[in-house]
């Protein structure tokens, strides 16, 4: 695969991930997850979900390049 397709199907599924909030509503609140908020401002850091995103895309990737 060269890089333009691989990036293609990155981007896919970043898409896929974004639009599985739906069917996943556990994705955001997992832990690691931190919620902080003062008054009226909230901050947000999905760790957890980023760290677990990361994972499943390298072996994702990992199986894509071995072909």
């Amino acid at each position: 695969m060269n890089g333009k397709a691989q990036w293609i199907a990155m981007l896919a599924l970043v898409a896929l991930l974004v639009s599985a909030r739906k069917w996943l509503p556990w994705l955001g609140r997992l832990p690691g997850d931190f919620t902080f908020q003062r008054g009226h401002l909230t901050i947000f850091i999905p760790l957890g979900t980023s760290i677990l995103i990361s994972i499943v895309l390298s072996i994702l990737l990992a199986l894509v390049a071995r072909r």
